[in-house]
């Protein structure tokens, strides 16, 4: 015979796998029976009708039916929550508060990060990207925000192939490899262009922060665009708290511009994590490395910032191949020395705690 109250326990810690939070919790677990040969029907309400993880629900319900002693074959079957249900879920989630940004909220143990570069082409959202997966592979709940409104390329690089769920105007966004992201990727078609400026922008930025249901991340990483323009002085205002890691590659003039990222961090009250220098060198089939882009500009960068160089990425294959196929260095090539790299930037992140401070009133003229 099987306990029917132990059957209902395993069932009920299943998490669903967008909210991370158990079904009995989130009261999606609806029925549970179970027939005299052990046979055992589930059913479950889901957020919305056609979840896009339907699948990955079944077999996590199935598996956890599983673990008890006497239970044959398992039915998962699905409804979904009314619009009542949806909005005080929605509520509950959001912690009673409408259009707040909660990662920014006091209190708040999210460590943000805004990855920044002074100009295009230094491989920020490949820094981006691998960085927050290595915080993943860490235990790490990690998130990544596309700010690059013009350049969104972080679900494609992540290998995210889904839009986010909309439940009740709230949007919860869609995971791969331990990361989830948010990016305007997902609203955009492909021959279409963003030709947006300021308050559009500002606007944006808020519901990514404001109307995404992100949980209590460690990490929330800001891919930023390049440059210093409308969207860093938003993001400022939004995230007063955020750290800024500057990307440079060993290019004398391409440190003298990302300076300039590092000086408007400055500019708006953020701390400096530190600096990353990208594309550092490529290892030949001799073991020999060749410092193509150059060297020094790094060190030169993290001279003038008067802040740590975090680590330095060499220029490999799988960083190239894996932004084009959703497979990070990281994955692709776990043992490579890009993804040792990575990791080891990963610890310095992790050792370097933000000091908890006031920020002044920013005016920006």
């Amino acid at each position: 015979m099987v306990d029917l109250a132990d059957l209902r326990a395993a069932i009920g810690k299943v998490e669903d796998p967008e909210i991370h939070r158990s079904l009995e919790e989130l009261n999606m677990l609806r029925e549970v029976d179970v027939a005299e040969d052990g046979s055992v029907r589930v059913l479950v309400a889901l957020t919305i009708p056609g979840c896009p993880l339907k699948d990955k629900l079944t077999d996590d319900v199935t598996a956890a039916a599983q673990t008890v002693a006497g239970v044959g074959a398992v039915e998962v079957n699905f409804t979904s929550m009314t619009e009542e249900e949806r909005a005080a879920l929605v509520t509950d989630l959001q912690g009673g508060e409408a259009r707040e940004i909660a990662v920014a909220r006091p209190g708040s143990n999210t460590r943000i990060i805004a990855v920044s570069s002074g100009k295009g082409g230094v491989g920020k959202s490949s820094v981006t990207t691998n960085l927050a997966v290595a915080l993943a592979q860490r235990g790490k709940t990690v998130g990544v925000i596309d700010a690059d409104v013009w350049g969104f390329s972080i679900p494609r690089m992540l290998g995210i192939d889904r839009p986010p769920t909309v439940v009740d105007e709230t949007l919860f966004p869609p995971e791969a490899h331990g990361v989830k992201a948010m990016s305007m990727d997902f609203f955009v078609g492909d021959d279409q262009a963003v030709i947006w400026r300021g308050p559009m922008l500002h606007k944006a930025l808020e519901q990514f922060l404001a109307d995404v249901y992100w949980g209590d991340p460690d990490y929330l990483l800001v891919d930023m665009p390049p440059g210093t323009g409308d969207v860093s002085i938003s993001i400022s205002q939004f995230l007063p708290e955020a750290q800024a890691l500057i990307i440079t590659t060993p290019q004398i003039t391409a440190q003298r511009v990302a300076k300039r990222a590092g000086l408007m961090a400055l500019k708006v009250n953020q701390t400096i994590l530190g600096v990353v220098e990208n594309m550092s060198w490529f290892t030949g089939d001799d073991g020999k490395r060749y410092p193509i882009f150059g060297e020094g500009g790094g060190e030169a960068l993290a001279a003038d910032l008067e802040v740590p160089l975090l680590g330095r990425i060499p220029l490999v294959p799988e960083l190239r191949s894996g932004a084009d196929i959703g497979e990070p260095a990281a994955v692709a090539d776990p043992e490579g020395e890009a993804a040792a790299a990575f990791a080891r930037i990963a610890e310095e992140v992790e050792n370097r705690k933000p000091r908890l401070r006031s920020h002044p009133q920013l005016v920006i003229s």
